[in-house]
């Protein structure tokens, strides 16, 4: 079965063919600046066979996106898909594992786009598209909210009076829950044990989101994002945790003007805003070791690790018996010196990382802890699209296998 996963982003749309259940890239791309016309053109960049090539189209919506995509697609017999998976950000606390597209599900879908406004939309435009452009192939959405649907309440409550919190659907749903699942079950393959027995610390630090998730059982217990992703760790244009008295001072600030309140906590301020020069923490990191004086960089940074590290020690004391903390995507993945600043001076958790492992770490994934440490640290590369067509296969078999119709 071949499965095409859409991953949509609010002005562009990535895709790749994976062959399942071996689950071999075919082939994959991205269309790039969908939308309203930018400084370069729009273009659709797409990989097959070892080779890359790039096509201009003007795409002035995902919907066009998709029909540019799907002309390169026909042009090999070997790329008609057979199912379509796509990563929808927000499953409300309506949609708590994957689902089918049906028309129903559609119609839910619809009732809470305004929970991931950036996201939500473009997603389901794309849904339907596929709806046009393949008619009778079956779809399913894979929620980023998913994993998260076991955080019991004690930990999802906010504490707002209950009359209100029901009727405005309240609560931390949680993010990044498709990657933190996925390199949960890695790890636990990497440390010869069933997934429903790992407990461990996830750690997905993305050079744009970042989030920690705690795991028990295979189950995540807490995450750092909440109510949307704006909770939690300092990120690169989001602030993470805030006073919400602050948020009051700023609506006042700013004259009621919501708008301008939600931008400068979403798109200008984490690094961005503290640093003043850059949003991706690796070059402020690069920048402070340039120049030790540079008290912007240097204050960024130490925020920045300090966050990450206090997160991990509360949350090693949710999880109490870790087996592991597991640092991913692209700044967990490639930047040593996160990973030594956040696991260094742990030892009274039993965790302790070993430098050299940590500075060699290049091919993933590995395991950088020192040799007497109790806790694993390892490395391990994310890879949310496997993670979406493993969850659209493994839905579609059940359905099969039930006889019903996909």
């Amino acid at each position: 079965m071949k499965v095409i996963v859409f991953n949509c982003g609010s002005s562009s749309l990535k895709y790749r063919i994976i062959s399942m259940p071996e689950e071999k890239e075919i082939a994959g791309g991205e269309a790039q600046r969908i939308g309203p016309k930018t400084a370069e053109p729009s273009r659709i960049i797409h990989r097959h066979r070892d080779k890359s090539e790039t096509h201009i189209v003007e795409m002035r919506s995902h919907a066009e996106a998709l029909t540019e995509v799907r002309k390169l697609l026909s042009r090999e017999d070997a790329l008609t898909p057979d199912a379509f998976g796509h990563r929808v950000v927000h499953g409300g606390g309506v949609f708590s594992s994957a689902a089918m597209i049906t028309n129903e599900s559609v119609d839910k879908l619809e009732k809470i786009k305004h929970l991931a406004p950036i996201h939500n939309p473009p997603a389901m435009e794309i849904i339907r598209a596929c709806g046009k452009e393949y008619p009778g192939l079956p779809s399913v959405a894979v929620f980023d909210t998913a994993f998260h649907a076991s955080i019991p309440d004690y930990a999802s409550t906010y504490c707002f009076p209950h009359e209100i919190a029901e009727k405005y659907k309240i609560r931390k749903y949680g993010f990044h829950g498709t990657s933190h699942q996925f390199v949960a079950e890695e790890a636990a393959k990497i440390l010869g044990k069933p997934f429903s027995e790992l407990n461990a610390v996830s750690c997905h630090l993305g050079s744009g989101g970042a989030s920690l998730c705690a795991i028990v059982k295979g189950k995540s217990m807490d995450n750092t994002m909440g109510y949307s992703p704006l909770q939690g760790l300092i990120m690169s244009t989001r602030c993470g945790d805030l006073d919400p008295a602050l948020t009051l001072d700023l609506l006042q600030h700013f004259i009621g003007r919501i708008s301008d309140v939600e931008r400068l906590l979403n798109t200008r301020s984490g690094v961005l805003g503290m640093s003043g020069s850059s949003s991706d923490i690796r070059d402020v990191l690069a920048l402070y070791r340039e120049d030790n004086e540079n008290q912007r960089a240097r204050q960024t940074a130490d925020a920045y690790l300090w966050r990450i590290k206090k997160y991990i020690g509360s949350y090693l004391a949710v999880v109490r018996n870790p087996d592991a903390i597991i640092f991913t995507d692209t700044i967990g993945e490639l930047i040593s010196h996160v990973r030594w600043a956040v696991c260094s001076d742990m030892e009274y958790f039993g965790l302790k990382i070993d430098p050299e492992k940590n500075d060699k770490a290049d091919k993933l994934p590995v395991d950088v802890s020192h040799k007497d440490s109790k806790v694993k640290v390892l490395v391990v590369a994310t890879n949310e699209e496997l993670a979406i067509a493993r969850r659209t296969y493994r839905l579609l078999e059940e359905k099969t296998l039930h006889g019903e119709a996909a």
